[in-house]
């Protein structure tokens, strides 16, 4: 299924359910195919994971490893608990991401993405330390012919470009997901495609509504329903020449599969 030029994928966490039970959900939704939870796999059987999803009718268009010590309760408890960045859980988070590398690479998708962790200058020494980690699992990813896709959202558009010009890695690039910049109250999610638009190689659809309180969460609606401007984002993404795949998110909410659905009606309207 396509929106345009753009095959329609749905991210197999929002779905909520065990990795064998995706294949007939991901078949009603009409889909073919999914952004890849690389967890089960991270903290189960690797090659049992492996055999399985290779055998399965869907294709892949990213994978996604994410981190246990992360905590979303707030957006100062996201801050301190946040990617690569708590040096206490960065042995066994840079392995993590190896191992998702590996699979990555060994299932044949081309991107990896990620929340990497809030990128802050204003301490110099954990700006070193940041970049230092970044180009490691880096140079990792360029190894092992992928790419190590930062989500955005966590900074401002303009912060996120520095840090990849500075950055300057062929295997680093960007999952944009619009409702992120909304969420985090770091700016105008369309305004971001065009200053982002040489690093954006994965889509997120997914929508938010800011918060009236600077320095709280904003709150996630279903696809169309919020403050993201549908029309004019997937315009921007046309715009700026983006032909990858859109991934369908939810994280929200007490019917996710019914607001999946809503999604793929609006994009395929």
């Amino acid at each position: 299924m396509m929106h345009k030029h753009h095959p329609i994928s749905v991210c197999t966490w929002s779905l909520q359910c065990d990795i064998k039970e995706l294949t007939p959900i991901i078949a009603d939704l009409g889909l073919q195919n999914v952004h890849l939870d690389l967890c089960p796999a991270l903290e189960g059987n690797a090659e049992e994971f492996k055999t399985f999803v290779k055998a399965q009718p869907w294709g892949i268009t990213a994978t996604m490893v994410g981190f246990p010590q992360e905590d979303y309760t707030t957006l100062d408890t996201i801050k301190v608990s946040g990617g690569i960045a708590p040096d206490d859980c960065w042995e066994k988070n840079c392995q993590r991401v190896l191992d998702a590398i590996k699979i990555t690479a060994g299932l044949g998708v081309k991107y990896l993405t990620t929340h990497i962790g809030f990128i802050d200058h204003s301490d110099p020494a954990y700006a070193a330390k940041f970049y230092e980690r970044v180009k490691l699992l880096a140079n990792a990813a360029e190894k092992a012919g992928i790419m190590l896709l930062l989500e955005s959202g966590q900074e401002s558009a303009s912060e996120l470009k520095d840090f990849l010009e500075e950055l300057g890695h062929p295997a680093v690039g960007v999952n944009f997901d619009p409702a992120n910049m909304i969420l985090y109250g770091k700016g105008d999610p369309i305004d971001a495609v065009y200053i982002l638009a040489p690093w954006i190689k994965h889509v997120h659809i997914k929508d938010a509504i800011a918060s009236e309180t600077p320095g709280t969460w904003g709150s996630e609606v279903p696809w169309s329903t919020g403050q993201v401007d549908a029309d004019g984002f997937l315009d921007a993404l046309d715009k700026n020449n983006y032909h990858g795949a859109v991934a369908i998110e939810r994280e929200a909410g007490d019917q996710r599969v019914a607001d999946i659905k809503l999604a793929i009606e609006a994009l395929i309207s």
